[in-house]
């Protein structure tokens, strides 16, 4: 049985649904998930998982929230080696450029992504919230 790490930081509760959702789809494949919130994660669990899921919203102009996850993956990021790693996160104005920066970052630390970034504008309606629950499951068996 495959277990995965779902990291993520929410300031409004979007990257949280979609959090919650891709846990269940995992669970829904029989995955084991352990989901935390970044600030208890430590760089050593990191180092544990083979398979991590990483959720952040657009911040800013378009980047990492800065105060909380953008340092801990830069602490982490050098560990993404080898690992199979999804993206996923909310974001309220632009085109989801902070995604592609991020995308980009992760498979050049050596990370064998899954499918691109998930990305939801604002809070995931019924369909999105579908999408993420779907993504979790196809992450099952990537």
């Amino acid at each position: 049985m495959t277990n995965v790490l779902i990291v993520y930081w929410s300031g409004t509760g979007n990257t949280e649904i979609m959090a919650l959702k891709i846990k269940e789809g995992l669970e829904a494949e029989k995955v084991t998930v352990d989901m935390r919130s970044v600030e208890n994660v430590t760089p050593q669990d990191i180092k544990d998982y083979d398979k991590i899921v990483f959720g952040c919203p657009s911040m800013g102009v378009e980047v990492l929230e800065e105060e909380e996850f953008e340092p801990f993956f830069c602490e982490i990021e050098h560990d993404l080696e080898g690992k199979k790693v999804g993206l996923f996160g909310s974001y309220g104005w632009g085109d989801g450029e902070w995604m592609d920066a991020w995308t980009k970052r992760a498979t050049d630390q050596g990370a064998r992504l899954f499918e691109g970034g998930l990305i939801v504008n604002s809070t995931p309606s019924s369909e999105e919230e579908e999408r993420c629950f779907e993504y979790g499951r196809r992450f099952a068996s990537f």
